[in-house]
């Protein structure tokens, strides 16, 4: 297999494994962990497929996907109890699987228009969305409105990769460069709580006034 359908598996994975750790701190039943397990490792890539014309989409074609977010979700039906602070493990999973997602969803996204904007574009939102839907799902806050950066790293590694290979680096090299770059930047934000500037409103005037 090559490298960018390996990224492709740990991406979808790891993403099933922090919907699972999800549906762990609801406490649903195994049914449960697999739709959430589903849900959060195609999410991104479903949407990205869809924006790129391309269907039936990734995981129709290839069913080993499915089978292994339903593999992760009864490993960690299983096992999330052994786990002190099921939370903190999730969004660090997450930002493994962001890191490597980007990557591969900027790879998909050249190979299928050949524009660096669309691959950076498509790298983002493969790498974003299925977190996101698993925090809708289970009425968590969203990762998006979390103080730390997180849409900027996947940005980021997405921009290293297509921008490395854009500069003729080989697959491997332009895909380590992104993947480390965007761990980078999402786990210097987990750990060092590293936030842009937030917009502020009026001295004495509330949001909740402006009509």
């Amino acid at each position: 297999m090559s490298l960018l359908v390996y990224l492709d598996y740990a991406g979808i994975a790891l993403f099933a494994a922090t919907g699972a750790l999800a549906a762990s701190r609801k406490q649903l039943d195994l049914i449960g962990f697999l739709f959430f397990a589903m849900v959060t490792g195609t999410g991104g890539g479903t949407v990205r497929d869809i924006v790129l014309g391309r269907v039936p989409v990734f995981w129709v074609l290839n069913p080993a996907y499915i089978v292994i977010c339903c593999l992760v979700g009864i490993v960690v039906f299983f096992t999330a109890h052994l786990v002190e602070s099921r939370y903190r493990l999730l969004i660090w999973l997450d930002a493994v699987g962001l890191a490597a997602y980007c990557v591969m969803g900027a790879a998909k996204g050249l190979a299928a228009t050949g524009s660096p904007t669309i691959a950076i574009v498509t790298g983002t939102l493969t790498a974003t969305f299925g977190g996101v839907l698993r925090d809708l799902m289970a009425n968590e806050p969203s990762v998006l409105l979390r103080p730390e950066i997180y849409i900027t790293a996947a940005l980021f590694g997405a921009g290293i990769f297509t921008g490395a290979t854009e500069l003729g680096l080989p697959l491997y090299g332009a895909s380590a460069l992104g993947v480390v770059a965007a761990f980078a930047v999402r786990g210097g934000a987990l750990w060092f709580g590293w936030t842009f500037p937030t917009y502020r409103h009026k001295p004495g005037r509330h949001p909740d006034d402006v009509m």
